[in-house]
Protein backbone atom coordinates (compact mmCIF):
# COMPACT_ATOMS: atom_id res chain seq x y z
CA UNK A 1 0.00 0.00 0.00
CA UNK A 2 2.95 2.61 0.64
CA UNK A 3 3.98 2.47 -3.03
CA UNK A 4 0.23 2.93 -4.04
CA UNK A 5 0.46 5.76 -2.09
CA UNK A 6 3.61 7.58 -2.98
CA UNK A 7 2.55 7.45 -6.79
CA UNK A 8 -0.86 9.21 -5.58
CA UNK A 9 0.73 11.52 -3.66
CA UNK A 10 3.54 12.35 -6.77
CA UNK A 11 0.38 12.36 -9.26
CA UNK A 12 -0.93 15.05 -6.86
CA UNK A 13 1.91 17.55 -6.58
CA UNK A 14 2.13 17.19 -10.83
CA UNK A 15 -1.69 18.22 -10.83
CA UNK A 16 -0.67 20.89 -8.75
CA UNK A 17 1.92 22.03 -11.04
CA UNK A 18 0.71 25.16 -13.60
CA UNK A 19 0.69 23.73 -17.14
CA UNK A 20 3.62 26.35 -18.90
CA UNK A 21 1.83 28.25 -21.89
CA UNK A 22 3.06 28.81 -25.25
CA UNK A 23 4.11 31.79 -25.89
CA UNK A 24 1.98 34.55 -27.98
CA UNK A 25 4.67 35.28 -30.60
CA UNK A 26 8.34 35.08 -30.60
CA UNK A 27 10.72 37.94 -30.13
CA UNK A 28 12.16 40.01 -33.10
CA UNK A 29 15.44 39.23 -32.18
CA UNK A 30 14.58 35.35 -31.65
CA UNK A 31 13.37 35.22 -35.12
CA UNK A 32 16.17 37.03 -36.43
CA UNK A 33 18.99 34.54 -34.99
CA UNK A 34 16.84 31.48 -35.72
CA UNK A 35 17.34 32.52 -39.67
CA UNK A 36 20.79 33.25 -39.48
CA UNK A 37 21.29 29.93 -37.69
CA UNK A 38 19.75 28.74 -40.28
CA UNK A 39 21.65 29.76 -42.83
CA UNK A 40 24.61 28.95 -41.13
CA UNK A 41 23.99 25.44 -41.14
CA UNK A 42 23.92 25.44 -44.63
CA UNK A 43 26.65 27.74 -45.40
CA UNK A 44 27.72 26.43 -49.24
CA UNK A 45 24.05 26.26 -50.52
CA UNK A 46 23.57 29.55 -49.08
CA UNK A 47 26.69 31.16 -50.69
CA UNK A 48 25.54 29.10 -54.36
CA UNK A 49 22.18 30.60 -53.73
CA UNK A 50 23.45 34.40 -53.44
CA UNK A 51 25.64 33.70 -56.32
CA UNK A 52 23.24 34.97 -58.91
CA UNK A 53 21.97 38.18 -57.18
CA UNK A 54 26.20 38.80 -56.16
CA UNK A 55 26.52 38.53 -59.89
CA UNK A 56 23.98 41.03 -60.88
CA UNK A 57 24.60 43.73 -58.32
CA UNK A 58 27.99 43.51 -59.59
CA UNK A 59 27.29 43.95 -63.11
CA UNK A 60 24.77 46.72 -62.67
CA UNK A 61 26.96 48.93 -60.76
CA UNK A 62 30.13 47.91 -62.75
CA UNK A 63 28.97 48.56 -66.21
CA UNK A 64 27.14 52.15 -64.89
CA UNK A 65 30.15 53.10 -63.32
CA UNK A 66 32.34 52.20 -66.40
CA UNK A 67 29.76 54.02 -68.91
CA UNK A 68 29.91 56.90 -66.36
CA UNK A 69 33.38 56.93 -66.98
CA UNK A 70 33.17 57.01 -70.63
CA UNK A 71 30.83 59.68 -70.74
CA UNK A 72 33.40 62.22 -68.67
CA UNK A 73 36.13 61.01 -70.19
CA UNK A 74 34.26 61.78 -73.80
CA UNK A 75 32.70 64.89 -72.62
CA UNK A 76 36.46 65.96 -70.94
CA UNK A 77 38.27 65.70 -74.32
CA UNK A 78 35.34 67.54 -76.01
CA UNK A 79 35.17 70.59 -73.13
CA UNK A 80 39.22 70.60 -73.30
CA UNK A 81 39.32 71.37 -77.24
CA UNK A 82 37.39 74.62 -75.92
CA UNK A 83 34.05 75.35 -74.26
CA UNK A 84 31.43 77.02 -75.08
CA UNK A 85 31.81 76.65 -78.97
CA UNK A 86 29.91 77.46 -81.65
CA UNK A 87 31.50 76.18 -85.30
CA UNK A 88 30.75 77.63 -88.39
CA UNK A 89 31.31 75.75 -91.00
CA UNK A 90 30.27 74.98 -94.81
CA UNK A 91 27.57 72.78 -95.72
CA UNK A 92 28.75 71.43 -99.43
CA UNK A 93 29.62 68.25 -101.03
CA UNK A 94 30.36 65.62 -98.55
CA UNK A 95 28.31 63.41 -95.80
CA UNK A 96 25.83 65.40 -94.73
CA UNK A 97 25.73 67.94 -97.34
CA UNK A 98 22.43 70.37 -97.63
CA UNK A 99 23.56 72.04 -101.26
CA UNK A 100 23.93 69.91 -103.72
CA UNK A 101 27.12 71.46 -106.02
CA UNK A 102 27.92 74.24 -103.58
CA UNK A 103 31.70 74.27 -102.59
CA UNK A 104 32.67 72.45 -99.25
CA UNK A 105 34.72 75.17 -97.53
CA UNK A 106 31.93 78.50 -98.42
CA UNK A 107 32.73 80.20 -94.90
CA UNK A 108 35.36 82.74 -95.96
CA UNK A 109 37.47 85.09 -93.81
CA UNK A 110 35.61 88.07 -94.42
CA UNK A 111 32.91 86.04 -93.43
CA UNK A 112 35.63 86.04 -89.65
CA UNK A 113 35.55 89.73 -89.78
CA UNK A 114 32.24 90.26 -90.34
CA UNK A 115 31.94 88.57 -86.75
CA UNK A 116 34.55 89.70 -85.49
CA UNK A 117 33.51 93.40 -86.22
CA UNK A 118 30.00 92.59 -84.53
CA UNK A 119 31.88 93.58 -81.28
CA UNK A 120 29.17 91.37 -79.30
CA UNK A 121 29.78 91.21 -75.45
CA UNK A 122 28.70 87.31 -75.67
CA UNK A 123 31.21 86.99 -78.21
CA UNK A 124 34.79 85.88 -75.61
CA UNK A 125 36.94 85.06 -78.91
CA UNK A 126 37.07 84.09 -82.63
CA UNK A 127 39.36 81.96 -84.25
CA UNK A 128 38.99 81.47 -88.10
CA UNK A 129 40.67 78.00 -89.44
CA UNK A 130 42.17 77.06 -92.39
CA UNK A 131 44.11 73.87 -92.51
CA UNK A 132 45.86 71.43 -95.00
CA UNK A 133 48.03 68.01 -95.26
CA UNK A 134 51.86 68.74 -95.72
CA UNK A 135 55.42 67.07 -95.04
CA UNK A 136 57.42 68.83 -92.59
CA UNK A 137 61.10 68.47 -92.41
CA UNK A 138 63.64 68.69 -89.97
CA UNK A 139 67.02 67.73 -91.12
CA UNK A 140 66.44 64.11 -92.23
CA UNK A 141 63.50 63.72 -90.17
CA UNK A 142 59.75 63.94 -91.97
CA UNK A 143 56.77 64.23 -90.60
CA UNK A 144 53.41 64.16 -92.61
CA UNK A 145 50.95 66.67 -90.29
CA UNK A 146 47.94 68.71 -90.64
CA UNK A 147 48.87 72.53 -90.66
CA UNK A 148 46.51 75.32 -89.34
CA UNK A 149 46.55 78.56 -90.41
CA UNK A 150 44.34 80.68 -87.58
CA UNK A 151 45.03 83.93 -85.33
CA UNK A 152 46.15 83.88 -82.03
CA UNK A 153 42.92 83.62 -80.13
CA UNK A 154 42.83 80.35 -81.11
CA UNK A 155 44.80 79.66 -77.86
CA UNK A 156 41.81 80.51 -76.10
CA UNK A 157 39.47 79.49 -78.19
CA UNK A 158 40.44 76.10 -78.24
CA UNK A 159 42.34 75.58 -75.11
CA UNK A 160 45.38 74.75 -76.04
CA UNK A 161 47.74 76.71 -74.28
CA UNK A 162 51.20 76.00 -75.08
CA UNK A 163 53.72 73.76 -72.58
CA UNK A 164 57.05 75.24 -73.90
CA UNK A 165 57.68 78.69 -75.00
CA UNK A 166 55.07 80.93 -76.48
CA UNK A 167 52.00 81.33 -78.84
CA UNK A 168 52.21 83.90 -81.94
CA UNK A 169 51.40 87.07 -81.59
CA UNK A 170 48.61 89.84 -83.62
CA UNK A 171 51.94 90.94 -85.02
CA UNK A 172 53.21 87.78 -85.60
CA UNK A 173 50.22 87.31 -87.55
CA UNK A 174 49.66 90.92 -89.57
CA UNK A 175 53.50 90.73 -90.57
CA UNK A 176 53.34 87.27 -91.85
CA UNK A 177 56.01 85.89 -89.70
CA UNK A 178 57.09 82.16 -90.41
CA UNK A 179 56.79 80.73 -86.85
CA UNK A 180 55.34 78.00 -86.03
CA UNK A 181 53.49 76.08 -82.84
CA UNK A 182 54.43 72.20 -83.03
CA UNK A 183 52.12 69.41 -81.91
CA UNK A 184 53.31 67.34 -79.21
CA UNK A 185 53.76 64.17 -80.81
CA UNK A 186 55.57 66.54 -84.09
CA UNK A 187 57.74 67.69 -81.93
CA UNK A 188 58.41 63.97 -80.46
CA UNK A 189 58.67 62.83 -84.07
CA UNK A 190 61.28 65.49 -85.59
CA UNK A 191 63.52 66.63 -82.24
CA UNK A 192 62.58 63.59 -79.86
CA UNK A 193 61.23 66.25 -76.98
CA UNK A 194 59.69 69.89 -76.48
CA UNK A 195 62.09 71.54 -75.38
CA UNK A 196 64.70 70.34 -77.85
CA UNK A 197 62.16 71.82 -80.24
CA UNK A 198 61.99 75.41 -79.45
CA UNK A 199 64.32 77.91 -81.57
CA UNK A 200 65.12 75.06 -83.99
CA UNK A 201 63.66 75.43 -87.72
CA UNK A 202 61.46 73.28 -89.92
CA UNK A 203 60.87 73.30 -92.97
CA UNK A 204 56.64 73.43 -94.06
CA UNK A 205 55.88 73.42 -97.42
CA UNK A 206 59.55 74.46 -98.80
CA UNK A 207 59.79 77.06 -96.28
CA UNK A 208 61.69 77.98 -93.03
CA UNK A 209 59.44 78.24 -89.98
CA UNK A 210 60.94 79.28 -86.40
CA UNK A 211 59.67 76.68 -83.64
CA UNK A 212 58.30 79.43 -81.04
CA UNK A 213 56.34 76.78 -79.13
CA UNK A 214 54.71 73.18 -78.31
CA UNK A 215 51.71 72.08 -77.45
CA UNK A 216 51.11 70.17 -74.28
CA UNK A 217 49.82 66.29 -74.90
CA UNK A 218 46.34 66.03 -75.89
CA UNK A 219 46.24 62.38 -75.61
CA UNK A 220 45.62 60.12 -79.04
CA UNK A 221 42.01 61.13 -80.52
CA UNK A 222 42.42 59.73 -83.41
CA UNK A 223 42.26 61.40 -86.73
CA UNK A 224 43.09 65.31 -87.30
CA UNK A 225 44.53 64.75 -83.30
CA UNK A 226 45.97 67.79 -81.84
CA UNK A 227 49.14 66.25 -81.06
CA UNK A 228 50.25 66.05 -85.06
CA UNK A 229 49.23 69.63 -85.87
CA UNK A 230 51.05 72.62 -86.66
CA UNK A 231 49.80 76.28 -86.07
CA UNK A 232 51.02 79.05 -88.04
CA UNK A 233 49.39 82.50 -88.44
CA UNK A 234 46.73 82.77 -90.45
CA UNK A 235 48.32 85.38 -93.02
CA UNK A 236 51.21 83.55 -93.63
CA UNK A 237 49.36 80.40 -94.24
CA UNK A 238 46.94 82.10 -97.41
CA UNK A 239 50.22 83.96 -98.56
CA UNK A 240 52.84 81.93 -98.18
CA UNK A 241 51.73 78.35 -96.88
CA UNK A 242 48.62 77.74 -99.27
CA UNK A 243 47.04 80.19 -101.60
CA UNK A 244 43.57 78.30 -102.46
CA UNK A 245 42.11 81.70 -103.61
CA UNK A 246 43.98 84.25 -105.48
CA UNK A 247 41.73 86.54 -106.68
CA UNK A 248 39.15 86.59 -103.62
CA UNK A 249 38.58 86.50 -99.78
CA UNK A 250 40.40 83.15 -98.85
CA UNK A 251 37.96 80.03 -97.53
CA UNK A 252 38.21 78.87 -94.11
CA UNK A 253 37.60 75.17 -93.32
CA UNK A 254 35.49 76.33 -89.80
CA UNK A 255 35.41 79.63 -87.55
CA UNK A 256 34.82 78.98 -84.01
CA UNK A 257 33.34 81.37 -82.04
CA UNK A 258 33.56 81.04 -78.34
CA UNK A 259 30.13 82.04 -76.22
CA UNK A 260 30.68 84.34 -72.87
CA UNK A 261 28.67 81.58 -71.16
CA UNK A 262 26.76 78.39 -72.47
CA UNK A 263 23.48 80.44 -71.51
CA UNK A 264 24.43 82.37 -74.22
CA UNK A 265 25.20 80.29 -77.57
CA UNK A 266 21.50 79.93 -78.38
CA UNK A 267 20.92 83.47 -78.96
CA UNK A 268 24.00 83.63 -80.50
CA UNK A 269 23.81 81.28 -82.91
CA UNK A 270 20.51 82.69 -83.74
CA UNK A 271 22.17 86.02 -84.73
CA UNK A 272 25.27 84.74 -86.49
CA UNK A 273 23.26 82.82 -88.64
CA UNK A 274 21.14 85.37 -89.95
CA UNK A 275 23.99 87.52 -90.37
CA UNK A 276 26.01 84.88 -92.48
CA UNK A 277 22.84 84.45 -94.11
CA UNK A 278 22.43 88.08 -94.96
CA UNK A 279 25.76 87.72 -96.27
CA UNK A 280 25.60 85.16 -98.52
CA UNK A 281 22.35 86.30 -99.69
CA UNK A 282 20.40 83.36 -98.69
CA UNK A 283 17.35 83.71 -97.39
CA UNK A 284 15.91 79.98 -97.07
CA UNK A 285 17.33 78.06 -94.36
CA UNK A 286 17.03 74.93 -95.72
CA UNK A 287 19.13 75.98 -98.76
CA UNK A 288 21.76 77.40 -97.00
CA UNK A 289 25.62 77.10 -97.96
CA UNK A 290 26.49 76.76 -94.04
CA UNK A 291 25.76 75.57 -90.51
CA UNK A 292 26.40 76.42 -86.95
CA UNK A 293 27.00 73.84 -84.22
CA UNK A 294 26.09 74.52 -80.87
CA UNK A 295 28.52 72.46 -78.66
CA UNK A 296 25.96 72.50 -75.78
CA UNK A 297 23.54 71.26 -77.45
CA UNK A 298 26.36 68.36 -79.05
CA UNK A 299 27.02 67.55 -75.65
CA UNK A 300 23.72 67.42 -74.60
CA UNK A 301 23.08 64.50 -77.81
CA UNK A 302 26.21 62.89 -76.38
CA UNK A 303 25.34 62.75 -73.09
CA UNK A 304 21.70 61.45 -74.02
CA UNK A 305 23.67 58.65 -75.93
CA UNK A 306 25.56 57.76 -73.52
CA UNK A 307 23.44 57.62 -70.92
CA UNK A 308 20.80 55.72 -72.59
CA UNK A 309 23.24 53.18 -73.61
CA UNK A 310 24.73 52.62 -69.83
CA UNK A 311 21.30 52.60 -68.39
CA UNK A 312 20.61 49.36 -71.24
CA UNK A 313 23.21 47.59 -70.18
CA UNK A 314 22.46 48.35 -66.79
CA UNK A 315 19.20 46.94 -67.43
CA UNK A 316 20.42 44.04 -68.88
CA UNK A 317 22.62 43.38 -66.10
CA UNK A 318 19.38 43.23 -64.11
CA UNK A 319 18.06 40.04 -65.51
CA UNK A 320 20.66 38.00 -63.62
CA UNK A 321 19.16 39.53 -60.30
CA UNK A 322 16.02 38.23 -61.57
CA UNK A 323 17.85 34.93 -62.32
CA UNK A 324 19.51 35.20 -58.62
CA UNK A 325 15.56 35.63 -56.91
CA UNK A 326 13.84 32.93 -58.94
CA UNK A 327 17.14 30.81 -57.75
CA UNK A 328 16.36 31.82 -53.93
CA UNK A 329 12.60 31.22 -54.45
CA UNK A 330 13.52 27.82 -55.34
CA UNK A 331 16.10 27.04 -52.75
CA UNK A 332 13.24 28.14 -50.10
CA UNK A 333 11.25 26.24 -50.90
CA UNK A 334 13.61 23.14 -50.60
CA UNK A 335 13.81 24.28 -47.21
CA UNK A 336 10.45 24.65 -46.54
CA UNK A 337 10.39 20.58 -47.44
CA UNK A 338 12.97 20.05 -45.38
CA UNK A 339 12.19 21.70 -41.99
CA UNK A 340 8.42 20.49 -42.45
CA UNK A 341 8.83 18.64 -38.89
CA UNK A 342 10.98 21.42 -37.61
CA UNK A 343 8.04 23.97 -38.79
CA UNK A 344 5.20 21.38 -36.59
CA UNK A 345 7.07 21.30 -33.79
CA UNK A 346 7.58 24.74 -33.39
CA UNK A 347 3.99 25.70 -34.45
CA UNK A 348 2.71 23.23 -31.61
CA UNK A 349 4.91 25.01 -29.01
CA UNK A 350 3.22 28.28 -29.44
CA UNK A 351 4.83 29.76 -32.76
CA UNK A 352 2.23 31.97 -34.77
CA UNK A 353 1.72 31.68 -38.68
CA UNK A 354 3.43 35.24 -38.34
CA UNK A 355 6.56 33.94 -37.07
CA UNK A 356 6.89 31.56 -39.05
CA UNK A 357 6.15 33.75 -41.92
CA UNK A 358 8.55 36.39 -40.65
CA UNK A 359 11.53 33.53 -40.35
CA UNK A 360 11.57 32.37 -43.94
CA UNK A 361 10.59 35.97 -45.30
CA UNK A 362 13.79 37.14 -43.20
CA UNK A 363 16.30 34.22 -44.63
CA UNK A 364 15.18 35.16 -47.86
CA UNK A 365 15.87 38.46 -47.30
CA UNK A 366 19.27 38.35 -45.53
CA UNK A 367 20.11 35.95 -48.63
CA UNK A 368 19.48 38.43 -51.22
CA UNK A 369 21.09 41.43 -49.26
CA UNK A 370 24.22 39.93 -48.01
CA UNK A 371 24.59 38.97 -51.80
CA UNK A 372 23.68 42.78 -52.93
CA UNK A 373 26.42 43.88 -50.18
CA UNK A 374 28.87 41.56 -51.89
CA UNK A 375 27.93 42.37 -55.55
CA UNK A 376 28.41 46.32 -54.69
CA UNK A 377 32.08 45.77 -53.42
CA UNK A 378 32.55 43.39 -56.54
CA UNK A 379 31.06 45.68 -58.84
CA UNK A 380 33.15 48.91 -57.80
CA UNK A 381 36.14 46.67 -58.08
CA UNK A 382 34.89 45.12 -61.54
CA UNK A 383 34.26 48.90 -62.90
CA UNK A 384 37.90 49.61 -61.67
CA UNK A 385 39.61 47.19 -63.73
CA UNK A 386 37.08 48.17 -66.63
CA UNK A 387 38.02 51.60 -66.45
CA UNK A 388 41.51 50.96 -66.40
CA UNK A 389 41.12 48.62 -69.68
CA UNK A 390 38.95 51.50 -71.40
CA UNK A 391 41.73 53.97 -70.37
CA UNK A 392 39.15 56.49 -68.95
CA UNK A 393 38.42 56.84 -65.14
CA UNK A 394 35.88 54.76 -63.00
CA UNK A 395 32.75 56.09 -61.93
CA UNK A 396 30.65 54.40 -59.13
CA UNK A 397 27.08 56.29 -58.84
CA UNK A 398 25.87 56.58 -55.51
CA UNK A 399 22.48 56.33 -56.89
CA UNK A 400 23.04 53.27 -59.13
CA UNK A 401 24.18 51.52 -55.70
CA UNK A 402 20.98 52.32 -53.89
CA UNK A 403 19.36 51.24 -56.54
CA UNK A 404 21.11 47.79 -56.88
CA UNK A 405 20.76 47.81 -53.60
CA UNK A 406 17.12 48.36 -53.10
CA UNK A 407 16.63 46.06 -56.10
CA UNK A 408 18.07 43.36 -54.09
CA UNK A 409 16.37 43.20 -51.05
CA UNK A 410 13.44 43.86 -53.46
CA UNK A 411 14.13 40.25 -54.95
CA UNK A 412 14.06 38.69 -51.69
CA UNK A 413 11.29 39.93 -50.54
CA UNK A 414 9.14 39.32 -53.66
CA UNK A 415 10.67 36.18 -54.44
CA UNK A 416 10.75 34.86 -50.87
CA UNK A 417 6.81 35.65 -50.05
CA UNK A 418 5.31 32.39 -51.26
CA UNK A 419 7.70 30.26 -49.80
CA UNK A 420 7.47 31.77 -46.28
CA UNK A 421 3.29 31.60 -47.03
CA UNK A 422 3.60 28.06 -47.74
CA UNK A 423 5.37 27.50 -44.43
CA UNK A 424 3.23 29.56 -42.29
CA UNK A 425 0.14 27.88 -43.77
CA UNK A 426 1.42 24.11 -42.91
CA UNK A 427 -0.64 22.13 -40.52
CA UNK A 428 0.57 21.74 -37.12
CA UNK A 429 -0.36 18.40 -37.11
CA UNK A 430 0.26 17.18 -40.61
CA UNK A 431 3.90 18.95 -39.98
CA UNK A 432 4.67 16.91 -36.78
CA UNK A 433 3.40 13.39 -38.84
CA UNK A 434 5.85 14.46 -41.60
CA UNK A 435 8.78 12.32 -42.41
Amino acid sequence: MAPSRRRSGRHAREAQRPIPRARASLDPLEIVLIAFRSIRSNLLRSALTTLGVVIGVAAVVALTAAGSGVNASVTDRITSLGSNLLTVTGAGRGAGSRVRGAPPNSITLADAQAILALDDPRIAGIAPQVQINLSIQHGANTSYVSVVGTWPDYQNVRNTTVSEGAFFTQDDNSSGRLVAVLGYQVAQDLFGGSQRALGQSVRIGGLPFDVIGVLPDKGDTGFMSPNSQVLVPLTTFVTRVHRDSPTGTPRMSAVYVQGSSAGALSGLQQDLTTLIASRHRQSDPANYDFRILNQADQLATLNSVTGTLTLFLGSIAGISLLVGGIGIMNIMLVSVTERTREIGVRKALGAKPRDILAQFLLEATMLSVGGGILGILAGIGLGAVAGHALSVPSRVMPQSILIAFLFAAAVGIFFGLYPAQRAARLDPVESLRYE
